[in-house]
Protein backbone atom coordinates (compact mmCIF):
# COMPACT_ATOMS: atom_id res chain seq x y z
CA UNK A 1 0.00 0.00 0.00
CA UNK A 2 1.33 3.61 -1.08
CA UNK A 3 1.75 5.45 2.46
CA UNK A 4 1.92 9.08 1.14
CA UNK A 5 0.52 12.51 2.30
CA UNK A 6 -2.92 12.08 -0.36
CA UNK A 7 -3.79 8.75 1.53
CA UNK A 8 -2.85 9.82 5.07
CA UNK A 9 -5.10 13.10 4.57
CA UNK A 10 -8.49 10.58 4.28
CA UNK A 11 -7.76 9.87 8.31
CA UNK A 12 -9.38 11.46 10.99
CA UNK A 13 -9.21 9.32 13.89
CA UNK A 14 -7.62 10.68 17.04
CA UNK A 15 -4.00 10.84 17.48
CA UNK A 16 -2.96 7.74 18.76
CA UNK A 17 -0.62 6.75 21.97
CA UNK A 18 3.07 6.47 20.75
CA UNK A 19 5.67 4.23 22.18
CA UNK A 20 8.88 5.79 23.50
CA UNK A 21 10.45 4.48 20.10
CA UNK A 22 7.97 6.16 17.96
CA UNK A 23 8.71 9.87 19.74
CA UNK A 24 12.85 8.60 19.22
CA UNK A 25 11.99 8.14 15.52
CA UNK A 26 9.74 10.80 15.21
CA UNK A 27 12.30 13.69 16.83
CA UNK A 28 14.97 12.23 15.01
CA UNK A 29 12.97 13.06 11.43
CA UNK A 30 12.04 15.89 12.51
CA UNK A 31 15.69 17.08 13.35
CA UNK A 32 16.91 15.99 10.25
CA UNK A 33 14.42 15.08 7.44
CA UNK A 34 13.67 12.33 5.17
CA UNK A 35 15.38 8.80 6.41
CA UNK A 36 15.55 5.60 4.85
CA UNK A 37 14.41 2.63 7.75
CA UNK A 38 18.29 1.29 8.49
CA UNK A 39 18.57 4.41 9.78
CA UNK A 40 15.70 4.56 12.04
CA UNK A 41 16.60 1.20 13.01
CA UNK A 42 20.64 1.62 13.56
CA UNK A 43 19.36 4.70 15.66
CA UNK A 44 17.51 3.16 18.38
CA UNK A 45 19.47 -0.45 17.87
CA UNK A 46 20.53 0.38 21.56
CA UNK A 47 17.52 -0.45 22.94
CA UNK A 48 15.74 -2.45 20.04
CA UNK A 49 17.63 -4.98 18.37
CA UNK A 50 14.91 -6.62 16.11
CA UNK A 51 15.00 -5.11 12.75
CA UNK A 52 11.60 -6.97 11.77
CA UNK A 53 10.20 -5.56 14.47
CA UNK A 54 11.59 -1.92 13.47
CA UNK A 55 9.59 -2.41 9.94
CA UNK A 56 6.58 -3.32 11.55
CA UNK A 57 6.52 -0.89 13.81
CA UNK A 58 7.05 2.06 11.06
CA UNK A 59 4.47 0.24 9.19
CA UNK A 60 2.27 0.22 12.18
CA UNK A 61 3.09 4.30 12.41
CA UNK A 62 2.19 5.07 8.59
CA UNK A 63 -1.50 2.98 8.68
CA UNK A 64 -1.87 5.29 11.93
CA UNK A 65 -0.73 8.33 9.22
CA UNK A 66 2.00 9.45 12.11
CA UNK A 67 4.48 8.62 8.88
CA UNK A 68 4.11 8.42 5.07
CA UNK A 69 6.89 7.24 2.65
CA UNK A 70 7.61 10.14 0.19
CA UNK A 71 6.39 8.87 -3.50
CA UNK A 72 9.42 10.42 -5.04
CA UNK A 73 11.85 7.86 -3.70
CA UNK A 74 10.36 5.72 -6.26
CA UNK A 75 12.33 7.84 -8.75
CA UNK A 76 16.08 7.19 -7.20
CA UNK A 77 18.02 4.26 -9.10
CA UNK A 78 17.11 0.51 -8.29
CA UNK A 79 13.85 2.13 -6.39
CA UNK A 80 11.96 -1.11 -5.62
CA UNK A 81 15.22 -2.51 -4.09
CA UNK A 82 16.25 0.12 -1.78
CA UNK A 83 14.92 0.32 2.21
CA UNK A 84 12.00 2.51 2.05
CA UNK A 85 12.58 6.64 2.87
CA UNK A 86 10.11 7.67 6.08
CA UNK A 87 9.28 11.11 6.72
CA UNK A 88 6.79 13.16 9.20
CA UNK A 89 2.96 13.74 8.15
CA UNK A 90 0.91 16.40 9.33
CA UNK A 91 -0.36 13.75 12.04
CA UNK A 92 3.36 13.28 12.87
CA UNK A 93 3.78 16.83 13.62
CA UNK A 94 0.48 16.90 15.58
CA UNK A 95 1.79 13.96 17.60
CA UNK A 96 4.87 15.61 18.75
CA UNK A 97 3.60 18.82 19.41
CA UNK A 98 0.92 17.02 21.26
CA UNK A 99 4.38 15.35 23.10
CA UNK A 100 5.77 18.90 23.71
CA UNK A 101 8.12 19.19 20.64
CA UNK A 102 7.81 21.76 17.63
CA UNK A 103 7.83 21.54 14.62
CA UNK A 104 11.73 22.13 13.33
CA UNK A 105 12.28 25.27 11.28
CA UNK A 106 15.48 24.36 10.49
CA UNK A 107 14.97 20.94 8.73
CA UNK A 108 16.69 20.88 4.99
CA UNK A 109 14.57 22.05 2.19
CA UNK A 110 14.21 22.08 -1.37
CA UNK A 111 13.97 19.18 -3.89
CA UNK A 112 13.63 16.04 -2.72
CA UNK A 113 16.59 14.23 -3.90
CA UNK A 114 19.24 16.49 -2.05
CA UNK A 115 16.90 17.69 1.16
CA UNK A 116 16.58 13.39 1.77
CA UNK A 117 21.16 13.48 0.95
CA UNK A 118 21.09 16.06 3.54
CA UNK A 119 19.36 14.28 6.43
CA UNK A 120 21.20 11.44 5.75
CA UNK A 121 24.35 13.20 5.71
CA UNK A 122 23.56 14.78 9.21
CA UNK A 123 21.65 11.76 10.82
CA UNK A 124 24.70 9.68 10.61
CA UNK A 125 27.01 12.42 12.21
CA UNK A 126 24.44 12.72 14.69
CA UNK A 127 24.88 8.53 15.49
CA UNK A 128 28.52 8.34 15.21
CA UNK A 129 28.78 11.45 17.50
CA UNK A 130 26.49 9.65 20.32
CA UNK A 131 28.82 6.31 19.59
CA UNK A 132 32.11 8.59 20.60
CA UNK A 133 30.36 9.88 23.37
CA UNK A 134 30.02 13.22 21.97
CA UNK A 135 27.27 15.05 21.65
CA UNK A 136 25.46 16.63 18.22
CA UNK A 137 23.74 20.27 18.63
CA UNK A 138 21.68 21.54 15.96
CA UNK A 139 21.01 24.24 14.37
CA UNK A 140 17.82 25.07 15.71
CA UNK A 141 19.79 25.29 18.80
CA UNK A 142 23.09 27.27 17.27
CA UNK A 143 20.81 30.09 15.76
CA UNK A 144 18.81 30.70 19.15
CA UNK A 145 22.12 32.03 20.44
CA UNK A 146 21.30 35.37 19.13
CA UNK A 147 17.87 34.85 17.71
CA UNK A 148 19.55 34.63 14.06
CA UNK A 149 18.76 33.46 10.44
CA UNK A 150 20.25 30.76 8.66
CA UNK A 151 21.50 32.81 6.08
CA UNK A 152 24.46 35.18 6.96
CA UNK A 153 24.53 38.68 5.08
CA UNK A 154 27.14 39.73 2.71
CA UNK A 155 28.69 42.80 1.39
CA UNK A 156 26.39 41.41 -1.91
CA UNK A 157 23.65 38.59 -1.39
CA UNK A 158 23.90 35.71 1.16
CA UNK A 159 24.83 32.55 2.19
CA UNK A 160 22.66 29.88 3.46
CA UNK A 161 24.42 26.43 4.17
CA UNK A 162 22.38 23.52 3.23
CA UNK A 163 22.93 22.47 7.17
CA UNK A 164 24.70 23.34 10.26
CA UNK A 165 25.03 21.83 13.49
CA UNK A 166 27.95 21.51 16.15
CA UNK A 167 29.51 18.57 18.30
CA UNK A 168 30.51 18.80 21.63
CA UNK A 169 33.31 16.77 23.23
CA UNK A 170 35.53 16.35 25.91
CA UNK A 171 37.91 18.86 24.41
CA UNK A 172 35.38 21.61 23.62
CA UNK A 173 33.31 22.07 20.58
CA UNK A 174 33.35 22.37 17.05
CA UNK A 175 31.16 24.36 14.66
CA UNK A 176 29.66 22.87 11.01
CA UNK A 177 28.37 24.42 7.88
CA UNK A 178 27.49 21.53 5.25
CA UNK A 179 27.17 21.74 1.88
CA UNK A 180 25.75 18.25 -0.78
CA UNK A 181 26.44 19.05 -3.76
CA UNK A 182 23.98 16.79 -6.28
CA UNK A 183 25.50 17.80 -9.44
CA UNK A 184 23.46 20.68 -11.06
CA UNK A 185 25.59 23.57 -10.14
CA UNK A 186 27.92 24.99 -12.60
CA UNK A 187 31.30 25.63 -11.96
CA UNK A 188 30.73 29.52 -12.41
CA UNK A 189 28.08 31.82 -13.89
CA UNK A 190 27.85 35.26 -14.93
CA UNK A 191 24.57 35.57 -13.18
CA UNK A 192 23.86 35.34 -9.13
CA UNK A 193 22.36 32.31 -9.50
CA UNK A 194 24.58 29.02 -6.72
CA UNK A 195 27.86 28.12 -9.00
CA UNK A 196 31.14 26.31 -7.29
CA UNK A 197 33.08 30.12 -7.65
CA UNK A 198 30.38 32.39 -6.30
CA UNK A 199 30.22 29.56 -3.10
CA UNK A 200 33.70 29.89 -2.35
CA UNK A 201 34.07 33.67 -3.09
CA UNK A 202 30.88 33.66 -0.40
CA UNK A 203 32.95 31.33 2.62
CA UNK A 204 36.01 33.39 2.22
CA UNK A 205 34.45 36.21 2.94
CA UNK A 206 32.85 34.10 5.60
CA UNK A 207 36.14 32.87 7.28
CA UNK A 208 38.16 35.74 6.59
CA UNK A 209 35.33 38.41 8.44
CA UNK A 210 34.66 36.30 11.18
CA UNK A 211 30.83 36.23 10.08
CA UNK A 212 29.93 33.12 11.76
CA UNK A 213 30.37 34.60 14.69
CA UNK A 214 29.28 38.04 14.47
CA UNK A 215 26.03 36.35 13.11
CA UNK A 216 25.80 33.53 14.73
CA UNK A 217 27.50 34.31 18.20
CA UNK A 218 29.38 30.89 17.76
CA UNK A 219 32.50 31.43 19.39
CA UNK A 220 34.17 28.01 18.17
CA UNK A 221 35.49 28.21 14.33
CA UNK A 222 33.29 27.27 11.46
CA UNK A 223 34.59 24.06 8.94
CA UNK A 224 32.74 24.04 5.81
CA UNK A 225 32.11 20.31 4.73
CA UNK A 226 32.05 19.58 1.68
CA UNK A 227 30.29 16.68 -0.32
CA UNK A 228 30.42 15.48 -3.72
CA UNK A 229 28.52 13.49 -5.90
CA UNK A 230 31.43 12.63 -8.36
CA UNK A 231 35.25 12.90 -7.88
CA UNK A 232 35.57 15.00 -11.21
CA UNK A 233 33.40 17.86 -9.61
CA UNK A 234 35.69 17.99 -6.60
CA UNK A 235 38.26 17.96 -8.40
CA UNK A 236 37.10 21.08 -10.39
CA UNK A 237 36.24 22.14 -6.91
CA UNK A 238 39.95 21.94 -5.71
CA UNK A 239 41.59 24.03 -8.45
CA UNK A 240 38.64 26.82 -8.06
CA UNK A 241 39.21 27.07 -4.15
CA UNK A 242 43.27 27.55 -4.94
CA UNK A 243 42.83 30.43 -8.07
CA UNK A 244 40.52 32.06 -5.02
CA UNK A 245 43.32 31.37 -2.27
CA UNK A 246 40.53 29.78 0.26
CA UNK A 247 42.23 26.71 1.36
CA UNK A 248 41.67 26.34 4.92
CA UNK A 249 38.40 25.37 6.91
CA UNK A 250 37.35 23.19 4.19
CA UNK A 251 36.29 19.91 4.38
CA UNK A 252 36.39 17.96 0.82
CA UNK A 253 34.76 14.45 0.24
CA UNK A 254 32.55 12.47 -2.12
CA UNK A 255 29.46 11.13 -1.43
CA UNK A 256 30.83 7.94 -1.40
CA UNK A 257 33.41 8.38 1.03
CA UNK A 258 32.34 10.42 3.38
CA UNK A 259 29.80 7.32 4.44
CA UNK A 260 32.66 5.54 5.13
CA UNK A 261 34.84 7.93 6.64
CA UNK A 262 32.25 10.02 8.32
CA UNK A 263 34.10 8.51 12.09
CA UNK A 264 37.15 10.70 10.39
CA UNK A 265 35.71 13.72 9.21
CA UNK A 266 34.22 14.96 12.16
CA UNK A 267 36.60 13.33 15.15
Amino acid sequence: MEYTQKHLSKLNQPLPRLTERAIKWLTFLNRHGPLPSHYLYEYTRATHRCKDTCLRNLKTLCEQGILYRPPQQMNFPNAPFNPYIYDLSDRGHAALIEAGIEKNPTRPTGHFPHLHMTACVTASIEMEAIKAGNEYIEAKTILALKDSALAIPLKSGKLIPDQLFAIKTTLGYRAYALEVDRGTEPIASPAMRKSYQRSIEQYKEVFEQELSKTHYGLTAPLICIWLFSKKTRLRAFEVLMKEIKLQNKIILETYENYVLNVHRIIR
